[in-house]
């Protein structure tokens, strides 16, 4: 390799002075210490500045004469900071010999503030006691106008979250009725968990009489969150009352809503929703105090019906498919006697797919059916009493919002009134 081909940086011949690298060891030393990135300054124990770097004085505006031999560290803390070195900075110190990242502000000459990082380490003789203290210092400005952003930052998060959340609630009302209209010779509850304040779910119920004497009622679960599940929860709701305003045949109303949904998403990514859908008529027998319940349903979870015998069977409608993906979806019906002191219990999936805390895994229908037996019988505002209890109990194991809706019949006294 030829000369030309060295590109080695140039540094001091191997073979010069010893005298002459000592010199230059000893030069570069001294200029690390006086121009560092950081300050230095060295004190004695009583905190008597005897050495300090041209970084810091830099930082400061000081000459070195003003310091060395005439303050102490503690005179250039602004008086928060001497606080603070007197009551935590100098008992540590004593205490542990050394101290880091403590976050001071000096004085500088001119007045101004400068926050810097500390670190200090004490130097002690052969006899252990303090010789000198050694304080390393750096400039925190940049971090300091870094954390003031990022608590900026996150106050202006925290203004939005709960705007959000009061949009949210505000959005999540209008999705629901206000208040459950008294149904004569029925007992109605309804309640409505929601998984996260952020976001707007997509359950919804409603009971609403049809005509005289007729009661219609639906509860539903929208896949997904946010404002387009919000959209597809509005728009369901309301299609299901005209529909049912019009037709009284709840599976001719849950078809309806399918063709709705699936005109409206043909062309992107279907919003699909599970809903069961029910037509409440007073028995014909005015003696029995009953209802006749037609339900209809479109890949909804199965009713359960809490007899006042302490029975409790699941109204199935099996083949009901989801709605809003397919045309012509196929709905199921079933019809079902409800006598006095019987209790019909509707419920979404986030009910069933809570996780148990203590193993982890789905609470499950099973789980669901025991739990209704142990509640049979009951009454409408018992049962949903009953099942917020249980919710609450599923803790962080119920990410997803769940809406129940119950529906009782009085039971009848011994003189054969409601009780």
């Amino acid at each position: 390799m030829t000369s030309g081909d060295d590109h080695r940086l140039p540094g001091p011949d191997p073979g010069a002075d010893p005298a002459v690298l000592d010199a230059l060891a000893a030069e570069s030393a001294e200029d690390l210490y006086e121009n560092a990135p950081c300050g230095y300054l060295s004190t004695l124990p009583d905190g008597r500045i005897i050495k300090v770097n041209a970084t810091l004085l830099g930082w400061l505006g000081y000459r070195r004469g003003e310091l060395v031999g005439r303050r102490r560290f503690s005179d250039l803390l602004t008086a928060g900071g001497k606080l603070y070195h007197e009551t935590h900075f100098a008992p540590l110190l004593r205490m542990q010999n050394e101290v880091r990242a403590i976050a001071l502000e000096l004085k500088a000459a001119d007045g101004s503030r400068l926050p810097v990082l500390a670190n200090s380490a004490v130097r002690t003789d052969d006899a252990g006691e303090p010789r000198l203290i050694r304080t390393t210092v750096f400039d925190a400005r940049d971090r300091r106008d870094y954390e003031r952003e990022l608590l900026r930052a996150r106050r202006e998060a925290e203004r939005e979250r709960r705007r959000l959340e009061r949009v949210s609630a505000t959005l999540q009302r209008t999705l629901l009725p206000p208040a459950l209209e008294p149904v004569p010779g029925l007992d109605v509850a309804a309640h409505y968990h929601i998984a996260s304040a952020d976001e707007v779910g997509g359950d919804f119920y409603d009971l609403f009489p049809r005509v005289e004497g007729v009661w219609a009622l639906f509860l539903g679960d929208v896949r997904g969150k946010g404002a387009e599940a919000a959209v597809v929860t509005s728009r369901a709701r309301y299609t299901l009352r005209s529909g049912i305003a019009y037709d009284p045949d709840p599976v001719a109303a849950l078809r309806h809503l399918n063709d709705v949904l699936t005109a409206e998403y043909a062309d992107r990514e279907p919003y699909f929703l599970t809903v069961i859908l029910g037509i409440l008529v007073p028995d014909p027998d005015p003696d029995s105090g009953g209802f006749r319940l037609t339900l209809a349903g479109g890949g909804h979870p199965p009713a359960l019906l809490l007899r006042a015998d302490a029975t409790v069977d699941r109204l199935e409608t099996p083949g009901g498919q989801l709605l809003g993906v397919v045309p012509d979806a196929d709905v199921a019906e079933t019809t079902v006697h409800l006598a006095p002191g019987d209790t019909l219990l509707l419920y979404t999936d986030g009910l069933t797919e809570a996780r148990v805390p203590e193993t982890g895994e789905r609470f499950g229908d099973e789980a669901l059916l025991d739990f209704a037996r142990g509640l049979a019988p009951t009454t409408a505002e018992d049962a949903v009493a009953a099942v917020r209890r249980l919710l609450d109990g599923f803790g962080e194991g119920l990410d997803d919002d769940a809406a129940v809706l119950t529906i009782g019949v009085p039971a009848a006294g011994r003189d054969g009134s409601p009780r």
